[in-house]
């Protein structure tokens, strides 16, 4: 147990687990406060779902769509770490669909996103911390110093005090179990089936196949949310582009669920279609690609903020630990921060 006072000028070594919003923002105010922060990613690059596919002439942002602020700390952060180029707001017509199928306006507030695409905010916010990509962390073990990482490859990759965990609920349940902690596992038993999965197809069409709203969130058999993704600030319009207007097509859980081992050219065949029925558009699709989400949007139940075993120096932070918005990666990243900056440690 971590149970020595912690004595002046000792640096507290803080690894954390997964590089989107949440382990990003920890890492930043983990920095702040004088940590030692190593940040360690399975992919090539930061951002978990702020995401974007490279498509014809620039980009399609697949993952989270746009993000709001209502904490009074998120823009200012941003803003800090990220540059206020990094996002704009969204301009455009919202809506969504009521049960009986009529289109109903989205109540007005800011919306933003990256630009010129959503991993614009991750790469800037990354340049602040020491990220290890393309390694993925497998089990915890504890010594007498702390905790030692190591990585699919079998190899040691450091030594550290404490670890925060900002993965999809089943893989941190995963790594807790496989580093020999079951009773944290169990903790995160209830939370595995409320992140849900999703499709997403970014299509290009030779027109604008519904001009009436930049962004849908509809009430239909297949697709849970549909967005002109040419729309957004910094992409190219249909104006400005000759080849034609993107749009992200995303799938609600039900029909991805049934779908979750079909062939991405058949989730873009059946999610097109299922486009051109809610819309009624006979535009012509000339590009497309598909994207599978195995960990895409909390269902909801309660909202802690974050978890903090503080006998084991182990935290998780996530924005399905706070409400599933983009937004609540950057709460639960700040609220574990405030819980774990003055864990005493062993040296």
């Amino acid at each position: 147990m971590f149970n020595e006072t912690l004595t002046k000028n000792v640096i507290r070594r803080t690894a954390i687990v997964g590089s989107g919003l949440a382990g990003l923002t920890a890492a930043i105010k983990l920095k702040q406060l004088g940590h030692d922060v190593t940040v360690f990613e399975k992919s090539r690059g930061p951002g978990g779902r702020l995401a974007a596919k490279r498509v014809a002439e620039g980009s399609a942002d697949i993952g989270a769509q746009y993000f709001t602020s209502r904490t009074p700390d998120f823009l200012p952060f941003l803003e800090e770490f990220a540059g206020s180029r990094s996002f704009n707001t969204w301009d455009g017509s919202f809506g969504f669909q009521d049960k009986e199928g009529q289109w109903q306006a989205f109540p007005d507030e800011h919306r933003y996103v990256g630009v010129p695409r959503m991993t614009a905010i991750s790469r800037a916010l990354s340049s602040h911390v020491n990220l290890i990509a393309e390694t993925r962390i497998e089990s915890l073990k504890r010594n007498s110093k702390g905790w030692r990482l190591t990585d699919t490859s079998g190899d040691e990759v450091g030594e550290f005090d404490q670890v925060i965990i900002t993965a999809p609920p089943a893989q941190a349940r995963d790594l807790l179990a496989q580093s020999n902690l079951p009773e944290l596992a169990a903790e995160l038993n209830d939370a595995v089936s409320r992140v849900l999965p999703c499709w997403a197809v970014a299509a290009q069409f030779t027109e604008n196949p519904w001009p009436r709203h930049v962004g849908m969130r509809c009430n239909h058999r297949a697709l849970f949310w549909v967005a002109n993704n040419s729309s957004k600030p910094g992409r190219k319009t249909s104006d400005q582009n000759s080849e034609g207007v993107w749009w992200v097509l995303h799938a609600n859980p039900e029909w991805t669920e049934q779908h979750v081992d079909a062939a991405p050219e058949k989730v873009t065949e059946e999610l097109i279609a299922a486009f051109r029925e809610l819309t009624g558009t006979t535009a012509m699709v000339t590009d497309s690609v598909a994207h599978r989400w195995l960990y895409a949007r909390s269902e909801g139940g309660a909202n802690p903020g974050h978890l903090w075993f503080e006998d084991h120096g182990i935290g998780l932070a996530g924005d399905w630990l706070s409400g599933g918005r983009v937004e609540g990666a950057f709460d639960s990243a700040s609220s574990l921060v405030a819980a774990c900056k003055d864990q005493p440690v062993s040296r």
